[in-house]
Protein backbone atom coordinates (compact mmCIF):
# COMPACT_ATOMS: atom_id res chain seq x y z
CA UNK A 1 0.00 0.00 0.00
CA UNK A 2 2.69 2.31 0.78
CA UNK A 3 4.68 1.69 -2.58
CA UNK A 4 1.05 2.12 -4.74
CA UNK A 5 0.64 5.58 -2.40
CA UNK A 6 3.77 6.91 -3.57
CA UNK A 7 3.98 6.30 -6.98
CA UNK A 8 0.16 8.23 -7.11
CA UNK A 9 1.93 11.42 -5.72
CA UNK A 10 4.10 11.27 -8.55
CA UNK A 11 2.58 12.81 -11.84
CA UNK A 12 5.19 12.46 -14.38
CA UNK A 13 4.70 15.07 -16.99
CA UNK A 14 7.57 14.51 -19.61
CA UNK A 15 10.13 11.72 -20.47
CA UNK A 16 12.79 11.91 -22.95
CA UNK A 17 13.52 10.60 -25.43
CA UNK A 18 9.78 11.80 -26.60
CA UNK A 19 7.85 10.34 -29.35
CA UNK A 20 9.08 11.94 -32.81
CA UNK A 21 11.92 14.07 -31.25
CA UNK A 22 13.80 11.64 -29.93
CA UNK A 23 14.83 10.57 -33.57
CA UNK A 24 15.96 14.10 -34.45
CA UNK A 25 19.30 13.79 -36.10
CA UNK A 26 21.86 15.07 -33.86
CA UNK A 27 23.54 18.78 -34.69
CA UNK A 28 27.44 18.93 -35.00
CA UNK A 29 28.93 21.80 -32.88
CA UNK A 30 32.51 22.74 -32.74
CA UNK A 31 34.02 19.12 -31.27
CA UNK A 32 31.11 17.31 -30.55
CA UNK A 33 27.16 16.94 -30.94
CA UNK A 34 24.35 18.45 -29.75
CA UNK A 35 20.66 17.87 -29.64
CA UNK A 36 17.83 20.04 -27.71
CA UNK A 37 14.80 19.65 -25.93
CA UNK A 38 12.51 22.73 -25.29
CA UNK A 39 8.79 22.96 -23.94
CA UNK A 40 6.31 24.30 -21.78
CA UNK A 41 4.95 23.10 -18.36
CA UNK A 42 2.13 24.53 -16.04
CA UNK A 43 3.63 26.63 -13.39
CA UNK A 44 4.90 25.14 -9.93
CA UNK A 45 5.78 27.01 -6.86
CA UNK A 46 9.03 24.83 -6.53
CA UNK A 47 12.02 23.84 -8.72
CA UNK A 48 14.27 21.35 -8.55
CA UNK A 49 17.25 20.38 -10.75
CA UNK A 50 19.23 17.79 -11.01
CA UNK A 51 22.03 18.56 -13.42
CA UNK A 52 24.84 17.41 -15.24
CA UNK A 53 26.34 20.56 -16.63
CA UNK A 54 25.54 24.32 -16.77
CA UNK A 55 22.40 25.51 -15.27
CA UNK A 56 20.45 29.11 -15.43
CA UNK A 57 17.04 29.83 -13.20
CA UNK A 58 15.71 32.67 -14.33
CA UNK A 59 12.54 33.67 -12.44
CA UNK A 60 9.60 36.21 -12.70
CA UNK A 61 10.61 36.24 -16.05
CA UNK A 62 7.96 34.32 -18.10
CA UNK A 63 4.03 33.26 -17.27
CA UNK A 64 4.61 29.93 -17.83
CA UNK A 65 7.28 27.83 -16.92
CA UNK A 66 9.13 27.29 -20.01
CA UNK A 67 12.70 24.96 -20.42
CA UNK A 68 15.70 24.23 -22.65
CA UNK A 69 18.08 21.25 -22.21
CA UNK A 70 20.78 21.23 -24.89
CA UNK A 71 22.34 17.62 -24.81
CA UNK A 72 26.07 16.98 -26.42
CA UNK A 73 28.62 14.56 -26.47
CA UNK A 74 31.82 13.94 -28.10
CA UNK A 75 31.80 10.72 -30.56
CA UNK A 76 33.32 9.39 -33.82
CA UNK A 77 30.25 9.82 -36.39
CA UNK A 78 26.79 10.98 -36.39
CA UNK A 79 25.51 7.44 -36.21
CA UNK A 80 27.54 6.81 -32.54
CA UNK A 81 26.13 10.07 -31.14
CA UNK A 82 22.71 8.96 -32.44
CA UNK A 83 23.13 5.73 -30.10
CA UNK A 84 24.29 7.28 -27.00
CA UNK A 85 21.73 10.45 -26.99
CA UNK A 86 18.70 8.13 -28.24
CA UNK A 87 19.45 6.31 -24.74
CA UNK A 88 20.17 9.68 -22.65
CA UNK A 89 16.67 10.13 -20.61
CA UNK A 90 15.46 14.01 -19.97
CA UNK A 91 12.91 13.28 -16.81
CA UNK A 92 10.32 15.62 -15.75
CA UNK A 93 8.17 14.78 -12.91
CA UNK A 94 6.04 16.42 -9.95
CA UNK A 95 6.15 16.26 -6.16
CA UNK A 96 3.63 17.77 -4.45
CA UNK A 97 4.24 21.67 -5.08
CA UNK A 98 7.69 20.55 -6.71
CA UNK A 99 8.65 20.51 -10.78
CA UNK A 100 12.04 18.16 -10.86
CA UNK A 101 13.70 18.37 -13.73
CA UNK A 102 16.46 15.38 -13.97
CA UNK A 103 18.91 15.47 -17.17
CA UNK A 104 21.06 12.76 -18.11
CA UNK A 105 24.61 12.11 -16.99
CA UNK A 106 27.32 9.86 -18.21
CA UNK A 107 29.17 11.05 -21.28
CA UNK A 108 26.75 12.94 -21.90
CA UNK A 109 26.19 16.67 -20.66
CA UNK A 110 23.44 18.55 -20.20
CA UNK A 111 23.16 22.83 -20.80
CA UNK A 112 19.42 23.33 -18.77
CA UNK A 113 18.01 26.35 -19.38
CA UNK A 114 14.74 27.59 -17.03
CA UNK A 115 12.26 30.59 -17.56
CA UNK A 116 9.75 30.67 -14.65
CA UNK A 117 6.87 32.68 -13.07
CA UNK A 118 6.76 32.99 -9.43
CA UNK A 119 9.55 30.19 -7.95
CA UNK A 120 9.31 30.27 -3.83
CA UNK A 121 12.29 27.78 -3.63
CA UNK A 122 15.13 26.41 -6.39
CA UNK A 123 17.06 24.07 -5.64
CA UNK A 124 19.99 22.86 -8.15
CA UNK A 125 22.56 20.33 -8.16
CA UNK A 126 24.83 19.48 -10.62
CA UNK A 127 28.24 17.72 -11.35
CA UNK A 128 30.01 20.27 -13.09
CA UNK A 129 29.44 24.05 -14.90
CA UNK A 130 28.15 27.42 -13.98
CA UNK A 131 24.88 27.88 -12.22
CA UNK A 132 23.03 30.97 -12.37
CA UNK A 133 19.91 31.93 -11.14
CA UNK A 134 17.84 34.86 -10.55
CA UNK A 135 14.58 36.59 -9.26
CA UNK A 136 13.73 33.77 -6.56
CA UNK A 137 10.90 34.82 -4.36
CA UNK A 138 11.77 32.43 -1.84
CA UNK A 139 15.34 29.90 -0.83
CA UNK A 140 17.85 29.10 -3.09
CA UNK A 141 20.22 26.11 -2.63
CA UNK A 142 23.13 25.15 -5.39
CA UNK A 143 25.35 22.15 -4.93
CA UNK A 144 27.93 21.96 -7.46
CA UNK A 145 31.00 19.63 -8.26
CA UNK A 146 32.59 22.02 -10.09
CA UNK A 147 31.88 25.84 -11.65
CA UNK A 148 30.80 29.15 -10.82
CA UNK A 149 27.45 30.16 -8.94
CA UNK A 150 26.40 33.29 -10.14
CA UNK A 151 23.31 34.50 -7.75
CA UNK A 152 21.20 38.12 -7.59
CA UNK A 153 17.54 39.13 -6.25
CA UNK A 154 17.18 36.36 -3.97
CA UNK A 155 14.17 36.78 -1.31
CA UNK A 156 15.21 33.94 1.03
CA UNK A 157 18.05 32.25 2.41
CA UNK A 158 20.86 31.75 -0.18
CA UNK A 159 23.06 28.24 0.66
CA UNK A 160 25.66 27.73 -2.03
CA UNK A 161 28.23 25.29 -2.53
CA UNK A 162 30.73 24.67 -5.12
CA UNK A 163 33.64 22.18 -4.96
CA UNK A 164 36.04 24.68 -7.11
CA UNK A 165 34.55 28.26 -8.93
CA UNK A 166 33.85 31.97 -8.00
CA UNK A 167 30.61 32.59 -6.22
CA UNK A 168 29.06 36.11 -6.81
CA UNK A 169 25.94 37.21 -4.84
CA UNK A 170 24.34 40.07 -5.68
CA UNK A 171 21.45 41.33 -3.34
CA UNK A 172 19.67 38.56 -1.08
CA UNK A 173 16.70 39.18 1.72
CA UNK A 174 18.17 36.44 4.05
CA UNK A 175 21.18 35.18 5.34
CA UNK A 176 23.76 33.87 3.19
CA UNK A 177 26.18 29.86 3.36
CA UNK A 178 28.81 30.17 0.61
CA UNK A 179 31.44 27.63 -0.02
CA UNK A 180 33.74 27.10 -2.43
CA UNK A 181 37.01 25.01 -2.43
CA UNK A 182 39.23 27.14 -5.21
CA UNK A 183 37.80 30.62 -5.71
CA UNK A 184 36.74 34.02 -5.59
CA UNK A 185 33.55 34.97 -3.06
CA UNK A 186 31.74 38.06 -3.38
CA UNK A 187 28.82 39.59 -1.98
CA UNK A 188 26.92 42.65 -3.05
CA UNK A 189 24.16 42.94 -0.10
CA UNK A 190 22.79 40.36 2.15
CA UNK A 191 19.94 41.90 4.41
CA UNK A 192 20.76 38.89 7.13
CA UNK A 193 23.90 36.81 8.26
CA UNK A 194 26.76 35.89 5.92
CA UNK A 195 28.89 32.84 6.24
CA UNK A 196 31.67 32.98 3.44
CA UNK A 197 34.83 30.50 3.25
CA UNK A 198 37.03 29.67 0.32
CA UNK A 199 40.29 27.47 0.20
CA UNK A 200 41.84 29.50 -1.88
CA UNK A 201 40.88 32.88 -2.83
CA UNK A 202 39.69 36.22 -2.16
CA UNK A 203 36.09 37.39 0.27
CA UNK A 204 34.68 40.63 0.10
CA UNK A 205 31.27 40.97 0.97
CA UNK A 206 30.13 44.73 0.49
CA UNK A 207 27.10 45.18 3.18
CA UNK A 208 25.69 42.85 5.57
CA UNK A 209 23.03 44.03 7.74
CA UNK A 210 23.72 41.14 9.73
CA UNK A 211 26.95 39.31 11.07
CA UNK A 212 30.30 38.22 8.59
CA UNK A 213 31.63 34.73 9.36
CA UNK A 214 34.77 35.14 6.79
CA UNK A 215 37.93 32.49 5.98
CA UNK A 216 39.71 31.97 3.21
CA UNK A 217 43.06 29.49 3.53
CA UNK A 218 44.99 31.99 1.32
CA UNK A 219 43.70 35.16 0.02
CA UNK A 220 42.52 38.66 0.83
CA UNK A 221 39.16 39.53 3.34
CA UNK A 222 37.21 43.08 2.78
CA UNK A 223 34.03 43.84 4.40
CA UNK A 224 32.61 47.27 3.76
CA UNK A 225 29.83 47.29 6.68
CA UNK A 226 28.28 44.42 8.28
CA UNK A 227 25.48 45.37 11.22
CA UNK A 228 27.11 43.05 13.46
CA UNK A 229 29.89 41.19 14.09
CA UNK A 230 32.72 40.30 11.94
CA UNK A 231 35.18 37.25 12.03
CA UNK A 232 37.65 37.08 9.49
CA UNK A 233 40.98 34.89 9.16
CA UNK A 234 43.24 34.17 6.13
CA UNK A 235 46.03 32.00 5.83
CA UNK A 236 47.86 34.79 4.00
CA UNK A 237 46.43 38.48 2.84
CA UNK A 238 45.20 41.34 3.96
CA UNK A 239 42.23 41.67 6.29
CA UNK A 240 39.99 44.91 5.48
CA UNK A 241 37.16 45.78 7.62
CA UNK A 242 35.72 49.14 7.00
CA UNK A 243 32.91 49.19 9.34
CA UNK A 244 31.12 47.03 11.86
CA UNK A 245 28.24 47.12 14.21
CA UNK A 246 29.78 44.25 16.10
CA UNK A 247 33.20 43.33 17.40
CA UNK A 248 35.65 42.36 15.26
CA UNK A 249 37.84 39.17 15.14
CA UNK A 250 40.53 39.04 13.14
CA UNK A 251 43.19 35.72 12.25
CA UNK A 252 45.43 36.42 9.84
CA UNK A 253 49.38 34.11 9.55
CA UNK A 254 50.42 36.80 6.98
CA UNK A 255 49.12 40.02 5.95
CA UNK A 256 48.12 43.21 7.28
CA UNK A 257 44.56 44.06 9.16
CA UNK A 258 42.89 47.53 8.98
CA UNK A 259 39.72 48.28 10.61
CA UNK A 260 37.97 51.59 10.62
CA UNK A 261 34.96 51.19 12.89
CA UNK A 262 33.71 48.66 15.51
CA UNK A 263 32.64 47.69 19.08
CA UNK A 264 35.72 46.14 19.40
CA UNK A 265 38.32 44.37 18.00
CA UNK A 266 40.48 40.80 18.72
CA UNK A 267 43.32 40.53 16.90
CA UNK A 268 46.16 37.67 16.13
CA UNK A 269 48.51 38.53 13.29
CA UNK A 270 51.47 35.92 12.97
CA UNK A 271 52.84 38.86 10.23
CA UNK A 272 51.78 41.73 9.78
CA UNK A 273 50.85 45.36 10.15
CA UNK A 274 47.55 45.95 12.15
CA UNK A 275 46.05 49.41 12.08
CA UNK A 276 43.15 50.67 13.95
CA UNK A 277 40.33 53.50 14.53
CA UNK A 278 37.12 54.82 15.67
CA UNK A 279 36.92 51.49 18.02
CA UNK A 280 34.02 51.82 20.42
CA UNK A 281 35.07 48.64 22.43
CA UNK A 282 37.71 46.55 23.69
CA UNK A 283 41.30 46.30 21.74
CA UNK A 284 43.02 42.78 22.12
CA UNK A 285 45.69 43.19 19.23
CA UNK A 286 48.88 40.96 19.27
CA UNK A 287 51.08 40.85 16.15
CA UNK A 288 54.34 38.24 16.21
CA UNK A 289 55.87 40.93 13.56
CA UNK A 290 54.70 43.98 12.27
CA UNK A 291 53.61 47.76 13.26
CA UNK A 292 50.67 48.81 15.07
CA UNK A 293 48.79 51.94 14.40
CA UNK A 294 45.78 52.70 16.74
CA UNK A 295 43.62 56.25 15.85
CA UNK A 296 41.94 56.96 19.26
CA UNK A 297 39.84 59.87 17.57
CA UNK A 298 36.01 58.61 17.83
CA UNK A 299 36.81 55.66 19.95
CA UNK A 300 34.94 54.99 23.37
CA UNK A 301 37.74 53.41 24.91
CA UNK A 302 37.82 50.96 27.62
CA UNK A 303 40.73 48.70 28.87
CA UNK A 304 42.55 47.33 26.41
CA UNK A 305 46.12 45.98 24.94
CA UNK A 306 48.30 46.09 21.86
CA UNK A 307 51.36 44.20 21.10
CA UNK A 308 54.20 42.97 19.18
CA UNK A 309 57.21 41.16 19.02
CA UNK A 310 58.63 42.69 16.66
CA UNK A 311 58.34 46.40 15.12
CA UNK A 312 56.72 49.79 16.30
CA UNK A 313 53.53 50.84 17.94
CA UNK A 314 51.99 54.38 17.29
CA UNK A 315 49.09 55.43 19.13
CA UNK A 316 47.60 58.23 18.54
CA UNK A 317 45.39 60.18 21.29
CA UNK A 318 43.07 63.15 21.07
CA UNK A 319 44.05 65.92 23.50
CA UNK A 320 41.60 65.78 25.69
CA UNK A 321 40.63 61.78 25.77
CA UNK A 322 41.03 60.50 29.58
CA UNK A 323 43.33 57.55 29.39
CA UNK A 324 45.51 55.81 31.37
CA UNK A 325 48.47 54.67 29.62
CA UNK A 326 51.17 51.80 30.80
CA UNK A 327 54.10 51.10 28.11
CA UNK A 328 56.45 48.98 28.56
CA UNK A 329 59.35 47.70 25.63
CA UNK A 330 62.24 45.15 26.34
CA UNK A 331 64.07 46.88 24.31
CA UNK A 332 66.14 49.69 26.43
CA UNK A 333 69.05 50.80 24.58
CA UNK A 334 67.87 54.12 23.52
CA UNK A 335 65.49 56.41 25.68
CA UNK A 336 64.09 56.68 22.23
CA UNK A 337 62.23 53.08 22.35
CA UNK A 338 59.41 55.05 24.41
CA UNK A 339 58.63 58.66 22.61
CA UNK A 340 55.95 60.58 23.82
CA UNK A 341 54.34 64.07 22.87
CA UNK A 342 52.99 63.91 27.01
CA UNK A 343 55.03 65.28 29.66
CA UNK A 344 53.01 63.22 32.15
CA UNK A 345 53.85 59.64 30.14
CA UNK A 346 57.51 59.78 30.21
CA UNK A 347 59.67 56.98 29.76
CA UNK A 348 62.40 55.63 32.51
CA UNK A 349 64.35 52.43 32.90
CA UNK A 350 62.98 49.72 35.38
CA UNK A 351 65.86 47.23 35.12
CA UNK A 352 66.23 45.88 31.21
CA UNK A 353 62.97 47.68 29.88
CA UNK A 354 61.64 51.06 29.42
CA UNK A 355 58.51 51.80 31.23
CA UNK A 356 56.30 55.12 30.39
CA UNK A 357 52.76 55.36 32.37
CA UNK A 358 50.58 57.95 33.58
CA UNK A 359 47.11 59.46 33.37
CA UNK A 360 45.83 61.56 30.69
CA UNK A 361 43.04 64.17 31.45
CA UNK A 362 42.33 62.51 35.15
CA UNK A 363 42.86 59.02 33.91
CA UNK A 364 40.54 56.89 32.36
CA UNK A 365 39.80 52.76 30.77
CA UNK A 366 43.83 51.32 31.34
CA UNK A 367 45.54 50.95 27.57
CA UNK A 368 48.63 48.69 28.07
CA UNK A 369 51.51 48.83 25.55
CA UNK A 370 54.27 46.29 25.02
CA UNK A 371 56.70 46.26 22.32
CA UNK A 372 59.83 43.88 22.64
CA UNK A 373 61.71 44.73 18.90
CA UNK A 374 60.64 48.64 18.28
CA UNK A 375 59.66 51.50 19.33
CA UNK A 376 56.61 52.86 20.95
CA UNK A 377 54.82 56.41 19.84
CA UNK A 378 52.57 57.92 22.18
CA UNK A 379 51.40 60.49 20.11
CA UNK A 380 48.79 64.12 20.52
CA UNK A 381 46.03 64.44 17.94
Amino acid sequence: MRRSGLSSALAVLALAPLAGVGQQAPRHEHDGWERTYAGTLPAAARLRINGHGPVTVNAGAAPSLAYTVRLSVRANSEAEARRILDRAALAIVTQGDTLVLTAPGGVVMARVMVKAPRLTAVAVGTSDGTVEATGIDGTLEVNSRAGAILTDRIHGRCALVTGGGDIRVGTVDGPVESTTNGGNITLKLAHGDARLQTYGGDITADQVDGSVYAQTAGGGVHVGKAGGWVNAATGGGEIVIEKAGGTVTARNMAGPVEVGAAAGVHCESASGGVRLSRISGPMRVSTSMGSILADLMGAHLVDSFLATASGDITVLIPSKLGVTIRAENAMADSMRRIVSDFPAIAARRQGSRLIAQGALNGGGPLLQISDTGGTIFIRKQ
